[in-house]
């Protein structure tokens, strides 16, 4: 690259249009509207050091990625929207970076800052911020859910590694602590968490996130982590929705299983179109063998002492609870 292309492009990062609300596009819009988004909830920065005439031209090859970036995958023509918005106007929006040692880590903006490597920008418009990394990693997460296009299974982890922040707690942990708080609501288990510091917290993180409850959380969203591989990456991808990913999870036999998502993609199948074609594939149900064995448990249960036991007999009504949703959902 030439001295006067270097100059050229340099000059792209402080470039300000004559009027700021209209030369901005959609692509560089919607980056400002999640950072705007993300200061409601965490680490709030001032309106005059957010803005592109207060930040600071920091040079790109300063910045460095932080190690629990949120965000995994970048949709392609999304991206080549923002690569020639950037080519075109620079960046009008500053990335946020925080100190660390002689390097400055990327908190947010990830998109502008692959953009303007993209279009071999050689500095960047930024707002310099002092935060611990906790702080940081909160903000990411804050903003990242924030985003318009955020799939299911982007919101389902972000949340959670949102929640094992606050909790301070690791990752893993935060999905066992919500289905016992679901299980305690339901009384299905002695109460040990609901109403202590943990659920208070959690509470507290949806309410501020103002996306759904803690219990449709559960009920939704959690279901999405035991999908299988090949599902998660179709629906990380954008390639199908959640309540189609769902149905075609339940088909066992991975080739099988390959052969729906692929045919789903390709001709857009409906939910109701792939569910057709799932049941396809599932073997008649043995009604006569299940019609007998229901018959022989309830003559064990009418003779059984599991009436004089209380513990059993929650356990009994949980059963039952079930069995009765179970037949519910086919009337």
């Amino acid at each position: 690259m030439s001295p006067r292309q270097t100059t050229q492009r340099s000059r792209a990062t402080t470039r300000k249009p004559r009027n700021v609300g209209s030369a901005k596009n959609a692509a560089q819009k919607k980056e400002e509207d999640s950072t705007n988004l993300a200061t409601t909830t965490t680490v709030p920065l001032d309106k005059k050091e957010d803005s592109l005439a207060a930040a600071k031209m920091v040079p790109l090859g300063k910045i460095v990625m932080a190690s629990s970036q949120p965000r995994r995958y970048f949709d392609p023509s999304a991206m080549q929207a923002l690569f020639e918005s950037v080519k075109r106007d620079g960046i009008l929006m500053p990335l946020l970076v925080r100190p660390v040692g002689n390097k400055y880590e990327l908190v947010a903006g990830e998109r502008r800052y692959k953009a303007a490597q993209e279009v071999g920008l050689t500095e960047v418009p930024a707002t310099i911020r002092e935060m611990s990394e906790s702080q940081a990693v909160q903000y990411a997460l804050v903003e990242n859910l924030q985003r318009e296009d955020l799939n299911p299974l982007e919101e389902t982890e972000s949340i959670l590694q949102l929640l094992a922040l606050r909790l301070g707690c690791n990752y893993s942990e935060v999905p066992p602590l919500l289905y016992r708080m679901e299980n305690e609501a339901k009384g299905k288990i002695t109460r040990n968490v609901s109403g202590n510091e943990s659920a208070s917290t959690v509470e507290q993180v949806f309410t501020e996130l103002g996306r759904m409850n803690w219990q449709s959380f559960v009920r939704t969203r959690l279901p999405l982590l035991k999908l299988p591989d090949n599902i998660l990456e179709a629906l990380r991808t954008g390639r199908i929705e959640y309540t189609k990913a769902l149905a075609i999870a339940k088909v066992s036999s991975d080739s099988d299983r390959q052969e729906i998502l692929d045919t789903a993609v390709d001709y857009s199948l409906s939910l109701n179109e792939i569910r057709e074609k799932v049941k396809a594939l599932q073997p008649p149900a043995e009604s006569g063998e299940i019609q007998k064995l229901l018959e022989s448990t309830y003559k064990k249960v009418k003779k059984s002492k599991v009436w004089e036991n209380p513990d059993k007999q929650e356990r009994l009504k949980s059963l039952l609870a079930e069995l009765s949703a179970l037949l519910s959902t086919e009337e």
